[in-house]
């Protein structure tokens, strides 16, 4: 054989190979989440997700990051029939009967296994719980020697005690911080939110940004979780990140997921949301969103969940009842912060 021929023939190899490489990726399914930044986040759940759902799928799984949830939920409102998504992830259960109403939802078709741990019972057909977690005012204690124990020890505090909130409009935490409010303070909440405005130093549209204002030292405390000192445990080691026990009790958040009805991918749809409760999925959770698993798993929570505040009185609305106020509250509080 020439050295012409040889070199010919390579190449032609090398364009078949090519060619059927490009096949491959185009019949290749491609599924999109919808979801916050948070969760798309390089730290976040999605890479390892990502990576282990391809194994399993024989697909491209591809998250698209809005700055909240229910932004991410907005998106796909406006988008309506035309959108890419095929699920959505994150949204949480203050938020699902309004997300149910549009009727741009599915039914999920997954078993709910019976090592489900939420605090609440699941019966839903449409959203799916992943995680939950409960609310709190995260603060560092080489800096807050006296963090309030309850919302009236908060109203307390001095006026240049600081703290950042998400709205409710835009934010599930924001939404959550409301209803803890709500819970505690029922028709009295908008007095309860006028008189610690003067400590809000700033109301941000999702929670990134408001635990980044925090971290920068622009506030005393933030809204966040009581398992967010264990990033810090964890990831960086550092200890004195805490979660402000309330007496009051502390509002629980459940995070979940669906099936968008226009999807093109429906069986793919499915197979992803029975992975959410798969251990693979579970397991990442803890060490990446930095909550409870939805389900308990063989390996466990990390030992330094060990040492998180754990409520001993849970507050949580049922969805239908959320539906019905947050309107109402949102208004109230609006008025109340001269928003």
């Amino acid at each position: 054989m020439t050295k012409l021929t040889t070199l010919l023939s390579a190449a032609l190899f090398s364009a078949t190979a090519f060619a059927a490489s490009a096949s491959f990726a185009a019949d290749k399914p491609e599924l999109t989440v919808y979801t916050y930044d948070s969760f798309a986040a390089d730290w976040g759940p999605a890479p390892k997700v990502k990576e282990a759902f391809e194994k399993e799928c024989a697909c491209t799984l591809t998250f698209v990051a809005s700055d909240s949830a229910i932004g991410a939920f907005r998106k796909v409102q406006l988008e309506g029939a035309d959108t890419k998504a095929d699920v959505v992830l994150g949204l949480d259960t203050n938020i699902t009967e309004a997300a149910r109403a549009t009727g741009l939802f599915a039914e999920h078709g997954v078993e709910i296994p019976d090592n489900l741990s939420i605090p609440v019972e699941w019966t839903d057909k449409t959203f799916l719980p992943f995680d939950y977690a409960y609310f709190s005012f995260v603060y560092d204690s080489t800096k807050v020697k006296d963090a309030p124990g309850s919302f009236e020890e908060l109203k307390a505090k001095d006026d240049d005690f600081k703290i950042v909130i998400q709205d409710p409009r835009s934010s599930t935490p924001g939404l959550g911080l409301l209803l803890w409010v709500h819970s505690v303070y029922g028709d009295k909440a908008a007095d309860y939110w006028k008189s610690i405005q003067p400590n809000i130093v700033t109301i941000t549209k999702g929670w990134s940004e408001a635990y980044g204002l925090f971290l920068k030292g622009e506030a005393d405390m933030v809204l966040s979780y009581t398992t967010s000192p264990a990033y810090h445990l964890i990831a960086e080691e550092k200890d004195q990140y805490k979660a402000a026990a309330f007496k009051d009790g502390h509002y629980a958040q459940v995070e979940v997921s669906a099936i968008v009805k226009s999807t093109k991918n429906m069986e793919l749809a499915k197979q992803f949301m029975a992975f959410t409760l798969s251990d693979t999925f579970q397991n990442i959770i803890p060490t990446t969103n930095w909550t409870y698993p939805a389900t308990k798993t063989a390996a466990g929570l990390p030992k330094w969940f060990e040492t998180l505040h754990v409520p001993s009185k849970t507050l949580l609305l049922d969805g239908k009842a959320v539906e019905e106020k947050r309107k109402g509250l949102i208004d109230d509080w609006l008025a109340a912060l001269n928003q």
